[in-house]
């Protein structure tokens, strides 16, 4: 990302995107005020943040029966079709980790298997994009929570908050090569999320390698515990990493998304806001997922940068945009073009989309899984040992 003279100058800037993150998958009804639980609820929920400002709608689905995030596609279908008839201009982003949420004491937080969550490319009516993670990494929403972050809800709860930061996001390539294809195949485009710019750089090598072919739109994360925290510079480096072409928003929690928000806001990126992430306004009391939204046009106003329209928030993320080459890819991502001698290394061996078997190991010593190799490997040494006798 490249500024100059004039790049902090709001009117210089594009419209900001607001994206809404009102469903909550971490809490239970009762949590925050605004749980949305019945599917009228849910509809309306979407609604209101459309009418508030937000333009795209970060959609995870709750069961009104059991009043918990569902893992059933029937129900996902539904709520999209009802959504989209509702409001029909709104930008759907469904979260790829379907239901992770662990809301007893025994349970443990986890995505979803690698099957289930592939199943995302096929949802009918289409979403716009699905959030895609490109790297395994511990995604421990809670360890920057406070004890008044958590005061009142199901994660005041010590086994439960243990539970919740134990969730770790399972992304290795044999995930995120197959979603990927499925995704284009569907007609669906991946909205990224890297946690740290290590993550970024696996994104950079899948579109330098081809695997990925279209524009780039990506969260910067910033919850701690895996991904980066609330340290500002890691936020300006990781920024700073990422390609001119990009649409970029700030992700984070609790009151340190309304800093972070503040930030993207005059910085010309763009913003999440919602009682998934935080439950806060910048007066230390509760909030909606709406008043969050309108605190962030208020923000944006008295800056003087222009909320983006739903049209020009389309515009903006190339909603429906695949490109057909390495080559155009990097171009109208405003990425530097591939070394005539870039080779994509091992970013397109085959995979048929299923969890591998884990590498045996013991001790916690990296080394450890190249003393116990996996089988293919242990066939291929045993074949050239053999040729030597």
């Amino acid at each position: 990302m490249y500024y100059t003279d004039n790049s902090i100058l709001p009117e210089y800037m594009e419209p900001l995107i607001i994206t809404a993150a009102p469903y909550g998958p971490a809490w239970l009804p009762g949590d925050a005020s605004d749980i949305a639980v019945s599917w009228d609820e849910q509809v309306q929920a979407a609604v209101d943040c459309y009418k508030a400002g937000a333009t795209m709608l970060h959609l995870h689905v709750r069961n009104p029966v059991t009043g918990l995030g569902s893992t059933n596609f029937d129900e996902y279908n539904y709520l999209l079709k009802r959504i989209k008839e509702a409001v029909p201009e709104m930008i759907i982003q469904v979260g790829g980790s379907i239901s992770f949420a662990p809301h007893t004491a025994e349970a443990k937080a986890k995505w979803l298997d690698y099957d289930t969550r592939h199943m995302l490319t096929e949802l009918d009516p289409k979403p716009e994009f699905v959030t895609v993670t490109t790297g395994s990494t511990l995604w421990d929403i809670a360890s920057m929570f406070s004890p008044e972050d958590i005061k009142g809800t199901h994660m005041d709860d010590p086994k439960v908050l243990a539970a919740w930061s134990g969730m770790v996001v399972d992304s290795t390539p044999a995930f995120y090569v197959e979603h990927l294809k499925r995704l284009r195949k569907n007609g669906i485009l991946p909205y990224f999320v890297p946690g740290h710019v290590h993550q970024w750089e696996i994104v950079e090598r899948l579109i330098r390698g081809g695997v990925y072919m279209g524009p780039l739109n990506m969260a910067l994360c910033a919850y701690g515990g895996g991904t980066l925290g609330r340290n500002p510079f890691d936020m300006m480096y990781f920024l700073q990493r990422v390609p001119q072409g990009s649409i970029n928003t700030f992700w984070s929690s609790m009151r340190g998304l309304i800093t972070y928000s503040a930030m993207a806001i005059v910085l010309g990126q763009h913003v999440r806001v919602g009682n998934e992430d935080n439950l806060w306004g910048a007066d230390r009391k509760r909030k909606t997922t709406v008043e969050q939204i309108e605190g962030a046009v208020r923000l944006c106003k008295e800056f003087g940068r222009k909320v983006a329209t739903a049209e020009e928030a389309r515009k903006l993320c190339k909603v429906g945009t695949w490109y057909k080459s390495v080559e155009e890819t990097l171009q109208n991502n405003g990425m530097p073009p591939n070394p005539t001698d870039f080779h994509p290394g091992f970013l397109t061996w085959p995979t048929d989309g299923k969890i591998p078997q884990p590498v045996i190991g013991g001790d916690s010593h990296p080394i450890a899984a190249c003393l116990n190799a996996p089988a293919p490997v242990r066939e291929a040494q045993a074949k050239l040992m053999a040729g030597k006798k």
